[in-house]
């Protein structure tokens, strides 16, 4: 999760010395990496909310928002690609 930009998200945030500054639930000190752990570990999304007092909604925002990282970016070349000038194949 190093290579995601957390401070898009707005589920989390991050503040020097809350919790050493790492990425955590907005208004809470819960680490948002506990989520993936447990969920890679076998914990059901019931589970991580009873274990860590947390929301659906904050759990479903910070899955939604890896998962989506992962989507391709746009690619410029269909962007920018023109049919005025395409022939049939």
């Amino acid at each position: 999760m190093a290579n995601l930009d957390w401070s898009e998200c707005l589920a989390v945030e991050s503040i020097p010395g809350k919790v050493s500054g790492a990425w955590v639930f907005r208004d809470t000190r819960m680490p948002v990496s506990i989520v993936f752990e447990n969920l890679e570990s076998g914990a059901t999304i019931e589970e991580i909310m009873d274990w860590f007092h947390l929301t659906r909604e904050q759990i479903v925002a910070v899955l939604e928002f890896a998962a989506r990282s992962l989507d391709p970016p746009p690619s410029a070349q269909y962007a920018t690609t023109s049919t005025a000038n395409a022939r049939p194949v």
